[in-house]
């Protein structure tokens, strides 16, 4: 097989795995979280988001999550910014990485977003501008890339359409998002193959089929070399509630271990930290590898 020698594994736990939760964590647990996921290895570990509290009010934490983070060397911490406000309250708390979160359907656009496909593009593109004239990393979410709940089969076309005018904006990265986890392989292998390259491309795959672990072996294939996941497969979307949780963190880590693609992470500290972390949630993590190591 074809695959690259190293991967960047981008924790999405702390943010995407915890907004779903109906119970508030409290501040210092996702700080000592984020401070556990560093210990294990991991490089990129994605903190928090500046929505309005309204709408995600597990987040409504996230200047005070920030002020209280002891940023491990060497450790990027990106923030999740709808909007310019958004972007300038994470400017205000000394971030160096960012994303905005774009739809590549028309229904979840307006859903999520409260705009159409057209105008969301609009809203991002001063953010993107601003984040980059302030010498930030830029990372691009687009959901729905595969599926969503209302309009079904969403068309490669269509994707690769959005995907590209984000990244024409200027963002550094496009992680292509199967929100409702409906991809299959030859999709993913088929969507990456719509893009000049694979090299600015990011892969984020939800387990609702018990697919995420070939989707992302599909895109591996394809020249892709980031791979969105979360610790002990935490997440959801709030706004599609047929999504269930992401790709595991530790089931990544394993099969990359058995296909000898480098990541840097230490496996038996990360289900550590999932184990830990579902204590304070009170339920067990979904994650199979945390389970059997867990057990064992």
């Amino acid at each position: 097989m074809r695959l690259p020698e190293r991967v960047t594994i981008y924790e999405v736990g702390p943010r995407d795995g915890l907004q779903n939760e109906k119970a508030v964590v409290p501040v210092e647990v996702k700080a000592e979280f984020l401070t556990r996921l560093a210990g294990t290895g991991l490089k990129v570990i994605e903190a928090t988001s500046f929505v309005h509290p309204k709408w995600v009010p597990q987040l409504a934490d996230a200047a005070d999550l920030l002020a209280a983070l002891d940023r491990a060397p060497g450790v990027r911490y990106p923030v999740l910014v709808p909007n310019e406000r958004g972007l300038d309250r994470a400017l205000e708390s000394g971030v160096s990485d960012v994303a905005v979160f774009a739809s590549a359907t028309e229904s979840f656009a307006r859903r999520n977003l409260n705009r159409s496909m057209d105008e969301q593009f609009a809203m991002f593109e001063p953010v993107v501008s601003r984040a980059r004239e302030a010498g930030l990393w830029v990372r691009a979410y687009l959901s729905m890339a595969f599926g969503d709940p209302w309009e079904g089969d969403v068309p490669v076309a269509q994707v690769a359409s959005a995907g590209r005018r984000l990244l024409d904006m200027g963002v550094h990265e496009l992680s292509l998002g199967d929100t409702i986890g409906v991809g299959t392989a030859g999709r993913v292998q088929e969507l990456i193959g719509a893009f000049d390259s694979p090299e600015p491309l990011a892969v984020h795959f939800h387990d609702t089929y018990g697919q995420a672990l070939a989707n992302t072996l599909a895109a591996l294939q394809a020249g892709v070399t980031t791979v969105d996941s979360s610790a002990g497969g935490l997440g959801g979307c709030p706004y599609a509630e047929s999504a269930t949780g992401n790709l595991a963190t530790e089931d990544l880590v394993w099969m990359l271990n058995g296909l000898g693609v480098a990541h840097g992470v230490d496996l038996d500290a990360l289900v550590l930290t999932s184990v830990w972390m579902a204590e304070r949630l009170g339920r067990p993590s979904p994650s199979r590898v945390v389970t059997a190591r867990s057990s064992s």
